[in-house]
């Protein structure tokens, strides 16, 4: 990532309307969830912002307790952004985070970003008989 890039934990530096956007408008995962939603979770969760030239280009968050687990959540990378390794630095400073260090477990759900992930330890899980989810439909 050149100078131009820059990723922050600082909320403050969070452009919702950036994110609420690229949530609902052009996600698969959180299609049409209200604007007071996405405000909810960056509230409840540690957040981490690309910014170019002070503009937002990506996001993700981790949810945590910041000692045995972490959910690894809402990673993007604006379409007009990508191809520039942005998604990878991304990721890898999240991993890298001093917070997140001695976590026991992190997990996420993708659909379509197994390669992405595979390059920083994700697997599938040993036995997916012990996973189990709460799934409400067209909750949004």
């Amino acid at each position: 990532m050149d100078n131009d890039y820059i990723i922050s934990t600082d909320k403050s530096r969070l452009d919702l309307t950036v994110i609420h956007q690229f949530l609902s408008q052009e996600s698969y995962w959180a299609k049409n969830m209200p604007l007071e939603l996405v405000q909810k979770a960056i509230d409840n969760s540690l957040c981490f912002g690309i910014y170019n030239n002070d503009r937002q280009v990506g996001f993700a968050r981790v949810i945590t307790d910041y000692t045995t687990f972490a959910y690894l959540s809402d990673v993007f990378v604006a379409k007009e952004q990508r191809g520039q390794g942005l998604s990878k630095r991304l990721v890898q400073y999240i991993i890298d985070y001093p917070d997140l260090q001695g976590l026991r477990r992190w997990t996420l759900v993708t659909k379509d970003a197994h390669t992405l992930y595979e390059q920083f330890g994700f697997v599938l899980p040993d036995d997916p008989n012990l996973y189990m989810q709460r799934k409400l439909i067209d909750s949004y």
